[in-house]
């Protein structure tokens, strides 16, 4: 898919539309303005929510942002990240989502959606639209987005626990699980790009400032004086910290994120690459293909398809 030559939005763009769903409602396919007929307010019932939800909570913005990732990269974006279960043992409650936050926003968004169209609109297009609106209301431009997704009845704890990417991941093992999904070492450069809002606890890479390999060790492409700086806040063993993952940038969607790649100062991605320079064997992106390709990228990978309708009548 082509995209104008804007970074913000399309960096969010491509992370919705390389998780496609091929085949969704009817037999149509996703579309811009699926709800036009059936919930023609739908858009501005989602943006509406989040503008009231981030103007108490501002700090919700990327872990809502990152409910869409976790949500796309298990089985495509069919919404069973928020699917629950009475002996745990869905997608929410594998290790690598303990974390994440912002299922009450969706259920808030979801009942304004059902008091207006009940049954219509499916927790899967609430995730796309809600990442839509958090990257606008933090800087982004506005992008479309398409919907009809159906969402997904099954929700397996193992399969994510096999299927999240772990934060200690090096870049050959990164590039190997996004191939599995269809995407390209460019996708997984601009998917990095969604670390440009939030906050990360230490333990996510404690390792990298005090046991790299086991030895006690700090990961020597880390920038030293950055490390300095994170040891300050992230002692050993500490289990609640939070810092930014973009320094001084954490609640704007910009491209700040490439700039840290570049000085080696990435709390993640990057960190086991070449000897030589930190992004070796990565493709290097111009400014404005980065920012307006992010989440146009997780709507290519398959989710639920098929032709009948389905949309849970709450979040989860």
């Amino acid at each position: 898919m082509a995209c104008p030559k804007l970074f913000l939005p399309c960096l969010l763009l491509q992370l919705t539309s390389l998780f496609l769903v091929p085949e969704v409602a009817h037999g149509q396919g996703l579309r811009v303005g699926f709800y036009q007929k059936a919930c023609p307010n739908a858009e501005a019932i989602v943006k509406e929510a989040i503008a009231q939800v981030l103007s108490v909570a501002p700090s919700l913005s990327g872990p809502l942002l990152r409910l869409h990732f976790h949500d796309c990269f298990v089985r495509g974006c069919e919404g069973s990240v928020l699917l629950d279960s009475p002996t745990h043992q869905t997608e929410k409650y594998a290790f690598r989502n303990h974390s994440l936050r912002g299922y009450e926003t969706i259920d808030r968004v979801k009942t304004a959606l059902e008091k207006a169209c009940p049954g219509i609109v499916s927790c899967a297009d609430i995730l796309a639209l809600v990442a839509r609106d958090i990257a606008v209301s933090t800087g982004g431009v506005f992008y479309d987005v398409e919907t009809g997704r159906r969402d997904g009845n099954v929700s397996i704890l193992t399969e994510a626990r096999r299927d999240l990417i772990p934060p200690t991941a090096n870049i050959t093992t990164l590039k190997a699980d996004f191939a599995k999904r269809g995407l390209s070492a460019k996708d997984l450069v601009v998917l990095s790009g969604g670390h440009t809002i939030g906050t990360s606890h230490c333990t996510a890479f404690s390792n990298r400032l005090y046991n790299f390999t086991g030895k006690s060790d700090a990961d020597p492409k880390l920038d030293s004086n950055y490390r300095a700086r994170l040891k300050l806040s992230c002692k050993p063993n500490d289990q609640t910290t939070l810092v930014e993952m973009d320094p001084g940038s954490a609640r704007t969607f910009d491209i700040k994120y490439f700039e840290l790649i570049a000085k080696r100062r990435p709390l993640y991605f990057g960190r086991r690459t070449s000897r030589r320079r930190p992004n070796q064997g990565v493709p290097r992106l111009p400014n404005q293909d980065r920012r307006v390709h992010f989440l146009q990228g997780l709507w290519s990978v398959d989710g639920e398809n098929g032709s009948d309708w389905r949309a849970h009548r709450n979040g989860w």
